[in-house]
């Protein structure tokens, strides 16, 4: 943006909204314009200074957070960066925010408020900056997801692996691509930036909603067709060759392409251990991670395709993977899930085997 970005604060917290005013105004591309107490102040505040992005606590006096999440999505869209505790209520919380259309999730610690807070200054400010990009929907516009025709079997093949790499965003995309996947589609493998306290909970709604089983990966489980599993938060997912079957590996805690779980190490791992069976899909999300493994997926004769420009909450992932020419098909979020069945279906006509 050619100006400093606007920023609201909505905590019910003094010390929080302090702490965050301190920790955004010392970056010079942020302003903080205003902060409120509750929602009710804030709505007041929104008509008078329209801002560019809002952050949201969940648990305030007078309305509900996620109650002033869903007028705001309804009637006035904007990008919402929900800044919730890392309690199990505070972790459905935000992921129910993000289903109402909130851009991002900042985990609040929930003691040494002092000490620890400060220390997530880079991650709030980097996504406070992708928040101002975002593309947000009206909540009573948004449109629907078509479902893709029927593969009548075709596509199965045991062999075939697909990986999914998701980070701003890539809750509700994750969810349009997975509700569409058949019972017993081949194995899924996710990694979504996302923090760790989260994962379990977003796994198990995701298991609610779609045909496919859904869980957190286990270090040395086998994967199954019809099953899908998500890196856990903090931790990478790779995928292995054990004997005749893949299994999930889970492991290592240090940052790779600025990320742990990394996109890139789940799909660096599938290009060497799956190579041409694998199928590799790069969904929304800002930065570049995740562009160099699905590359290596390309290069190692697998299929990839990459979440276009216009249904994107952030194009950087897959714009960075597409013009790193990582990319075999490009489509729109809508067409992903077909896009990898019809990759599997072509695998599995072809028989390949290791």
């Amino acid at each position: 943006m050619s100006r400093r970005i606007r920023v609201l604060i909505v905590d019910d917290s003094a010390l929080v909204r302090q702490m965050l005013t301190e920790m955004l105004s010392a970056d010079p591309e942020v302003e903080v314009i205003g902060s409120a107490s509750d929602p009710l102040f804030a709505r007041t505040m929104i008509k008078e200074l329209n801002p560019d992005v809002l952050t949201l606590d969940v648990e305030m006096p007078r309305m509900d957070g996620l109650n002033f999440l869903e007028k705001i999505m309804t009637l006035r869209p904007m990008p919402v960066v929900m800044v919730s505790s890392l309690t199990q209520k505070g972790a459905e919380a935000a992921l129910r925010a993000m289903e109402l259309g909130a851009v991002d999730i900042v985990a609040k610690p929930t003691i040494g408020l002092r000490d620890s807070f400060p220390l997530l200054q880079a991650e709030l400010l980097a996504k406070i900056k992708a928040a101002a990009g975002a593309r947000v929907r009206s909540r009573e516009r948004a449109a629907e997801v078509a479902r893709p025709a029927s593969f009548s079997g075709h596509y199965k093949t045991t062999e075939c692996i697909i990986c999914i790499g998701a980070s701003t965003g890539g809750v509700e995309a994750l969810a349009d691509v997975l509700r569409l996947m058949p019972g017993d589609a081949p194995a899924i493998a996710i990694t979504q930036h996302m923090p760790a306290s989260f994962t379990a909970k977003f796994a198990s709604r995701l298991d609610s909603i779609c045909a496919v089983r859904i869980a957190e990966a286990r270090g040395g489980e086998r994967m199954l067709p019809g099953h899908a599993y998500l890196a856990p938060g903090n931790q990478h997912l790779t995928v292995e060759r054990s004997g005749a079957n893949y299994v999930c590996r889970v492991g290592g805690t240090d940052p790779v392409s600025g990320h742990c779980p990394s996109v890139d190490v789940l799909f660096h791992s599938a290009a060497r251990n799956v190579g041409v069976n694998a199928v590799g899909a790069i969904l929304t999300g800002m930065g570049r991670d995740g562009a160099e493994g699905l590359k290596a997926i390309r290069q190692a004769g697998g299929a990839t395709i990459g979440q276009n420009e216009a249904t994107c909450v952030v194009y950087g992932m897959p714009r960075v993977a597409f013009e790193l020419g990582a990319v075999e098909r490009q489509v729109p979020l809508g067409g992903v899930a077909q896009a990898i069945l019809e990759a599997c279906a072509a695998k599995g006509s072809r028989a390949v085997r290791i």
